[in-house]
């Protein structure tokens, strides 16, 4: 047997590949259009929650995407109160596979990949179903996939204002120079929800709860706006869907079941089914369903996170790493 080697990427990798903004699109809008035709195969998300008393739990997400010749599989830990030790609130590792043999092909620290990928969904759903003159963001939550999500939004559509608001001012303000300094223009840090998202003309709501808590109000949305829950712990109103022209999620498999996300009592109470869903992303991205289609539609999308998403941005960091001669070739067998 010829020996076998892992590519081995780890987060000060992964940081000086650089990805760029359009990099990154690029990598989920082709997983995305695959998922679409139907070029892939992706398995409900799993949980494991080694104790309450810890505040969080493990993500299991499993996948293959054919036109990239990969599968792969991603854990990424949900812990709430990382904070206080000065951690992120999510760590991930990706394992990338050859789908043919079963031969291991990567292992990526996936804390970053989970950011920027989850902030590129928003950002491809955004360029689909929100207005192509949207000027106005309300950003709620200042995690990590928070700043990927306002980066590659501003790319798309140069926002003549971005609000942001996270429960602890420490984090919010943080946030807002993180943003200004990056983006180079003025960012509007609130201290409360309404302040945030009522008019604006895209709402991300990506909040850290602790228990479902119905924060964000149905009234302040405006006619046509395009709306992203995606926070675990629901923080919406059960109102929210009955002002939709169109309900879009990432994977209908996902979504339909398990116990956490923005939208579970929706589905539980049929308001979100598969007779009320206009779409998965992918359908739309391939051309298979229709995006927006008038400037007056109100579109929600929820998107729980794909492990296409991941293995697509872990594809394009090694391809670059290896023109660029990044990262390290461990033995395997």
């Amino acid at each position: 047997m010829d020996p076998i080697y892992i590519d081995y990427l780890n987060a000060f990798d992964i940081e000086a590949l650089d990805l760029s903004n359009d990099e990154i699109l690029a990598a989920i809008e082709t997983s995305l259009g695959a998922q679409g035709k139907g070029e892939t195969v992706i398995e409900p998300r799993v949980h494991l929650e080694p104790d309450a008393s810890f505040h969080g739990h493990f993500n299991v997400l499993r996948g293959y995407v054919a036109p990239l010749g990969l599968a792969g599989i991603k854990v990424v830990g949900d812990y709430v109160d990382n904070y206080k030790l000065g951690y992120p609130s999510e760590f991930g590792v990706l394992n990338l596979f050859d789908p043919r043999t079963g031969v291991p092909k990567a292992i990526l620290d996936a804390t970053v990949i989970t950011d920027m990928r989850t902030g590129a969904v928003t950002a491809m759903g955004a360029k689909h179903l929100a207005r192509k003159g949207s000027k106005v963001l309300g950003h709620i939550g200042a995690r990590g996939t928070a700043y990927w999500n306002v980066r590659l939004l501003d790319h798309l559509f140069d926002f003549d204002e971005i609000r942001v608001h996270s429960r602890r001012p420490e984090s919010r303000d943080a946030f807002g120079a993180k943003l200004e300094k990056d983006l180079g223009k003025k960012i509007t840090v609130t201290d409360n929800w309404q302040d945030c998202v009522e008019g604006a003309d895209i709402v991300v709501e990506a909040s850290r709860l602790n228990a479902p808590e119905p924060m964000l109000k149905t009234e302040w949305i405006k006619k046509g706006a395009f709306v992203v829950p995606y926070g675990t712990m629901s923080a919406i109103e059960f109102s929210l869907t009955d002002i939709m022209d169109k309900m879009v999620v990432d994977d209908w498999g996902q979504c339909k079941g398990g116990k956490f996300g923005s939208l579970r009592a929706h589905v539980e109470a049929g308001k979100l089914s598969e007779q009320t869903l206009h779409a998965e992303l992918g359908q739309i991205v391939a051309g298979l369903k229709p995006g927006r289609q008038s400037e007056d539609e109100t579109i929600l999308l929820w998107h729980r996170g794909l492990s296409l998403s991941d293995i697509a941005l872990g594809s394009a960091l090694l391809t670059k790493a290896k023109a660029q001669n990044i990262g390290q070739r461990l033995r395997f067998a």
